[in-house]
């Protein structure tokens, strides 16, 4: 009898035991993890709130030229666009951008020829210049650091390991704040403030994690859908129109992302990798207008390419007649360019996802070649367009609040884990104070293989995640002058 109670008590405490050893796990992997991840968490929610705010501090710094009196009547569009060509004449005409106040101005995009981007502001209902805008301000530098650091695709990579082992740490984290013992259910959704700091600013780190973990992974799944492999590569590649879309339409070897201007995303996500269809001034021009056409062509400076002024009136008329309610009108830049009538939630064109639509008009007969629209989307494409309005906080007042108090708790989880882990670092300790492995090498690497299957879906993640258990296989826990670092 006592021989089988003291079994049964052995039996108990060793899965108490493992209980403990599989906690220290997670807490080991959600501390690397939180190491790489931390600063890329803080940078990625500054430059968000920049740029959430990017409309309000354009407004601060050019108000004077983005506010204009509102009158009974306007200006054709195509003498606006003249006006910009006559005041510009050595510059590429890229988009026409209709205010989306009566108190705002219309806006062009143009291209100099020095390869700079610009917005010339335009009175819709005087027909003058008011003012350019540079495009490489505040908010197109925050969202290049944003994407890519300013340094290119390796900032792109380096920002898809944080947020795919911000992945990882999200699941640890989890695992780690829900209740499984009477120690963890005392500080689940409490605040302990009598019993010292460290307890509190635990309280407050997985509390303030867990209430905003599901708002954390559709930010960064979404922001995920952008990067270079997992979203590129993989997602976005799974997410484009099937052939028959295309049937019979000539395309270019250029693709839907070479209208964005630079890192900002004017084309909507599953359209990107999409290729653009053509305009054949040889279907629609007989011989001798096509050769007129080509000398013409040819005599034109090669820094710019202007489309006939008045053409643009006749295709914002096709834009009425399909049924746009708003959009903005990419123009051609080249002889087989074609205009584009877009309204998209990623553009902050709209605010109904389900009325997103890209139609393409070819620019000699002004008859539609292609229309896209959300019938169209594939799955993932969908859940995109609704999602990215969202995380751009473009679905009104209450979406920009949601999204300004979710940049600043996520910059707090990240503080708050480096003030947790000072308050337990041994005073005057100079090394990193991990977690402790546990003994039972077993089952730390049962807990290895659940952090390699969970994000093997996220290729930049189970890199990072391989190279951390070789760092702390290999290195960490074999050359005793590292290992004292890491103790």
């Amino acid at each position: 009898m006592h021989s089988a109670t003291r079994s049964v008590q052995k039996g108990v405490a060793n899965a108490a035991q493992e209980k403990r050893n599989f906690y220290f796990i997670a807490w080991r992997w959600h501390f690397y993890a939180g190491l790489f991840v931390v600063p890329f968490m803080c940078m990625l929610a500054i430059t968000g709130l920049i740029m959430l705010y990017g409309p309000q501090i354009e407004s601060a710094q050019y108000g004077d030229k983005i506010h204009v009196d509102p009158l009974s009547s306007q200006v054709e569009a195509s003498d606006q666009l003249a006006a910009v060509q006559l005041a510009y004449p050595d510059s590429t005409v890229k988009e026409f951008i209709p205010a989306h106040a009566t108190n705002e101005a219309n806006r062009f995009a143009i291209i100099k020829p020095d390869g700079t981007g610009w917005f010339v502001l335009v009175n819709q209902y005087t027909g003058q210049l008011v003012g350019e805008i540079d495009r490489d301000n505040l908010y197109a530098l925050a969202n290049e650091i944003h994407g890519t650091l300013l340094i290119g695709d390796l900032g792109d990579r380096l920002i898809e390991i944080a947020a795919s082992l911000a992945i990882v740490l999200l699941i640890t984290g989890l695992y780690m704040w829900w209740p499984r013992d009477n120690a963890s259910k005392a500080g689940f959704f409490k605040i302990r403030l009598q019993s010292g700091k460290r307890i509190f600013w635990r309280d407050l780190h997985a509390n303030i994690g867990g209430i905003t973990s599901l708002f954390l992974l559709f930010f960064l799944i979404t922001g995920l859908s952008w990067a270079g492999v997992w979203g590129g590569q993989l997602v976005q590649g799974w997410s484009t129109f099937p052939a028959e879309k295309y049937y019979g339409i000539p395309v270019s070897d250029k693709t839907h992302a070479s209208m964005n201007h630079g890192n900002e995303k004017e084309v909507p996500w599953n359209l990107e990798q999409a290729p653009m269809p053509i305009s054949d001034k040889k279907l629609n021009s007989d011989p001798e207008e096509a050769d007129l056409h080509a000398v013409h062509n040819m005599t034109m400076p090669k820094a710019h390419y202007n489309v006939e002024a008045q053409d643009l009136d006749t295709v914002i008329n096709t834009g009425q007649r399909l049924g746009f309610r708003y959009f903005r009108v990419m123009l051609p830049t080249d002889d087989t360019g074609v205009y584009t009538l877009s309204a998209d939630t990623i553009s902050g064109d709209i605010q109904d996802p389900t009325q997103d639509r890209t139609v393409h008009i070819d620019q000699y007969s002004k008859q539609t070649i292609i229309d896209f629209n959300w019938g169209d989307y594939a799955l993932m494409a969908k859940f995109m367009a609704a999602g990215v309005g969202l995380h751009e906080g473009e679905l009104g007042w209450w979406n920009k609040a949601l999204n300004t108090a979710l940049c600043l708790m996520f910059m707090f989880i990240s503080v708050s884990g480096v003030v947790m882990w000072w308050l337990r670092k041994p005073s005057g300790a100079g090394r990193l104070v991990p977690p402790p492995m546990p003994k039972d090498t077993r089952l730390w690497k049962i807990g290895a293989l659940v952090m390699i299957i969970t994000s093997v879906a996220f290729p930049m993640a189970g890199l990072a995640i391989i190279s951390m258990l070789l760092l702390d296989f290999i290195v960490l826990s074999r050359i005793p002058a590292v290992a004292r670092l890491v103790k």
